[in-house]
């Protein structure tokens, strides 16, 4: 299977639908370990997004990413609209120039798209940020062949959970030392709705 620029957009539409429902959680868990602005933060970011995005005419799937980092990075505050920014940039260029995008592609992108972030946030797997969701999710793809639905959903959710018991050392969590453990990061969290998201485009629920 391959993701066509329709899926790209549809993707990035089904994602925000996720940031506008579940902003209060989002919010929820930011006030436990953060500003308690994440869930405003991100549903503000993406709803920019699909502004931007909406009524625009893509021929490439690159095009969609990119105009998606650019806004996130200059409509969501704190490290998350520089973090996500860089995640969807790094996409971008990854998939230049591959219309449909090919399960390979996507896969190197995503790759991409965690190192960047890693970069971006000078953060590694198992501090509790998104890299803990974003990290799995491609050693997930590269375990597999082509996009899974039910596995993809099922494997960014475990990798959201896990970041419960994670002591958080990087940002404004890592304050909180000890009592952080038992919270889900929010950047995780997040992170879980996008993937869920592409989970849904692929499956056709979205």
């Amino acid at each position: 299977m391959t993701l066509t620029v329709q899926d790209v957009v549809a993707w990035i539409k089904a994602s925000n639908e996720k940031m506008q429902a579940n902003k209060d959680y989002l919010t929820t868990l930011d006030q436990a370990i953060g500003d308690g602005d994440h869930g405003i933060n991100m549903a503000r970011g993406f709803q920019e997004v699909v502004n931007k995005i909406e009524n625009q005419d893509y021929t490439s799937s690159s095009d969609v990413l990119k105009d998606t980092a650019m806004t996130l990075m200059s409509k969501v505050g704190g490290a998350s609209g520089p973090l996500f920014g860089t995640a969807f940039l790094k996409l971008s260029t990854a998939v230049k120039g591959n219309d449909p995008v090919d399960y390979a592609t996507f896969t190197n992108g995503l790759a991409e798209a965690v190192n960047g972030i890693k970069q971006r946030g000078k953060a590694a797997k198992g501090e509790k940020t998104l890299v803990d969701v974003w990290s799995p999710m491609v050693d997930f793809f590269n375990q597999e062949a082509d996009f899974h639905t039910d596995k993809m959903a099922e494997e960014a959710k475990n990798a959201m959970e896990q970041t419960k018991d994670m002591m958080a050392t990087k940002g404004r969590a890592a304050y909180f030392k000890e009592r952080s453990i038992g919270h889900i990061d929010p950047g995780s969290a997040s992170s879980f709705y996008i993937f869920d998201a592409l989970a849904d485009v692929i499956g056709g629920k979205a």
